[in-house]
């Protein structure tokens, strides 16, 4: 018997047929063709993103565009799976043992498990090896920035980042803290939501007195346009935090509508327009159409945006699913190309003596 090739003899002990308990498995076999099979697809896949990446584009209109590299990374993932795992599964079965004395059905069956033995083994290595690899360069990342600081010096970037930070803590309005501090569960973001307190703001079309005529006289030198009733004078270095306050409070009443459904309550839409009729001279009954107006027009770009949000997500959904189906296709293909295949190496092996 050559060193390649398996007996197994059968005895006769007391009446009692006796078989051999060899393992019917090469597992030197089957780890050579996994070995071939993950080292083929490594290089596969390294291909297919350097030519997925030569077909991109940053520019607007040139390059494939996102069906087409979808279409073509489907098929690459196809073919990386039928070449590699062919090539596993053909060396699996054609450097397996010679099974002597065995009949051809259990020959067949046991080509077909070395086969998908090399295909499991090989794709769980190539998982292992490209989860380490995303891994090592997400930490390489990490290496260079804290490098990088360290480079600048701890105490430059700390300088840098306290000045900063006192600097904006100093020069933040109330609004600006406010929007900062509902952020996270606001409808929209702080400048869009800031653009709208100062729409609800500002100031109405202010006429040039007539000549001859005092700005504040009781004649028909007022302002033009605007409410002497409810317009103050608001003395530039004495009421700017007053300014702000109110400000702030508008931004609170805008965050507060939104999160309600674009709805202020009676009060609540009473101190907007009153805070708003202050400071913009308006009228009662004026400040609150702009008040209803302004918060209408806020309410509907905010479901706009939760509309593209939930579009964006249905469609990294969807893109995800078809991702993970054309996946589990193709290591299917893979696992029936490498059965098949070492079932075709083990009929060559067998007919070399």
């Amino acid at each position: 018997m050559v060193a390649n090739e398996a007996w197994y003899p059968e005895d006769q002990v007391g009446g009692v047929v006796r078989g051999a308990t060899t393992s019917a498995v090469s597992w030197a076999a089957v780890l050579a063709g996994a070995a071939a099979a993950a080292a083929l697809s490594l290089i596969l896949l390294l291909l297919g993103a350097g030519l997925g990446l030569s077909a991109v584009s940053p520019w607007s209109g040139d390059g494939a565009g996102a069906k087409a590299l979808g279409v073509a990374g489907i098929v690459w993932l196809a073919l990386t799976q039928i070449a590699a795992s062919g090539c596993g599964g053909y060396l699996a079965g054609r450097l397996r043992v010679r099974w002597r004395d065995t009949d051809p059905d259990e020959v067949h069956f046991r080509d077909t498990a070395h086969g998908l033995l090399a295909w499991a083994v090989s794709t769980l290595f190539t998982a292992a090896v490209l989860t380490a690899s995303v891994g090592a360069v997400v930490g390489l990342g990490a290496q260079g920035l804290a490098a990088g600081a360290a480079a600048v010096g701890p105490g430059t970037v700390a300088a840098a980042a306290g000045a900063t930070g006192s600097a904006a803590a100093r020069d933040e309005s109330p609004m600006t803290r406010a929007g900062r501090e509902h952020d996270a569960s606001a409808p929209l973001s702080g400048d869009a939501l800031g653009y709208y307190v100062d729409t609800l703001l500002r100031p109405v079309s202010m006429a040039p007195p007539p000549t001859g005529t005092a700005t504040g006289g009781s004649g028909t030198g007022g302002s033009a346009g605007a409410n002497s009733a409810t317009l103050r004078a608001w003395p530039d270095a004495s009421m700017v935090h007053a300014e702000s306050n109110s400000t702030a409070a508008l931004n609170r009443l805008m965050l507060r509508a939104l999160r309600d459904g674009g709805v202020l309550s009676p009060e609540d839409a009473r101190y907007a327009s009153q805070l708003v009729a202050q400071r913009t001279g308006l009228t009662p009954p004026e400040a609150e159409r702009r008040v209803a107006e302004t918060l209408q027009r806020a309410r509907a770009e905010a479901q706009a945006i939760e509309v593209r949000a939930r579009d964006a997500a249905d469609t990294a959904r969807k893109t995800a699913l078809q991702t993970a189906l054309w996946m589990f296709v193709a290591l299917l293909i893979g696992a029936f190309t490498a059965s098949l295949l070492a079932t075709v190496g083990g009929r060559q092996r067998d007919r070399v003596e």
